[in-house]
């Protein structure tokens, strides 16, 4: 089952983005990096980036780059042993795929069930090039998807589990007529109450972009820390 199971911030100012997630989600314990000056040069921004996981990282970045991804750089391993390549997905959008080391393997595995060690519950990827996207998630890492969901004025999202019959644990984005919005993946973090962690995100020099109330009654807000990462942060339907 290929699934998210590690979720990195690459960022200008480590210090600074710790303090803010830890005041905003109780999230100051996740890995964050700092992005390299290279990747600077390229034009990256500070972001989230999510770890697929796969069982060969060489042979799934071959296949995915046979599909129009873009290899950013070599294959590389950490202390840990996890070994990584990041990767601009066909539609634009950076992610990793990763085999986790052994140790890590038992809580990489528990992301098939939509959770993450970082809070991470749902994951949108705006892309402008949808059904391209399906077919490469769904094709390359067995990804199912739902019949697509009109949401009005936020548009047409295509939710999606890792696998046929396993729950809902994201969705897909046409973001082809919406101007300014890059291709990008969007982490939701949940957070108790939401109007504390808004008050976090604006007090610690984030801004908040837009706030969506979702059929099920969660209610969503999609931000911008200090740095300029997009997150979004999720309150179950009670707040």
């Amino acid at each position: 089952m290929t699934c998210f199971f590690r979720y990195d911030l690459r960022t200008t100012d480590v210090a600074g983005a710790r303090a803010f997630y830890t005041a905003v989600s109780r999230n100051g314990d996740a890995t964050i990096f700092q992005l390299h000056e290279q990747a600077i040069a390229r034009g990256a921004r500070p972001h989230w980036l999510g770890y697929l996981q796969v069982d060969d990282v060489d042979s799934s970045a071959s296949a995915f780059a046979a599909r129009g991804a873009t290899l950013l750089g070599p294959k590389w391993v950490n202390p840990e042993g996890l070994e990584a390549a990041v990767m601009r997905d066909p539609g634009g959008a950076v992610i990793a795929l990763a085999k986790p080391s052994p140790a890590q393997t038992p809580a990489a595995n528990a992301s098939a069930r939509g959770a993450s060690a970082t809070g991470v519950e749902w994951r949108l990827l705006h892309t402008a090039d949808v059904e391209r996207a399906k077919a490469n998630y769904g094709e390359l890492f067995g990804w199912a998807f739902d019949p697509p969901l009109d949401l009005g004025s936020l548009g047409i999202f295509h939710p999606f589990s890792w696998a046929p019959g396993e729950p809902l644990v994201g969705a897909m984005s046409d973001i082809s007529q919406r101007r300014g919005v890059h291709p990008h993946w969007l982490f939701h973090f949940t957070v108790p109450a939401l109007e504390p962690a808004l008050d976090a995100v604006n007090a610690g020099g984030g801004s908040v972009v837009a706030r969506v109330l979702v059929p099920n009654g969660d209610h969503i807000a999609v931000c911008d820390d200090p740095q300029g990462a997009a997150f979004a942060l999720r309150a179950p339907r009670s707040h």
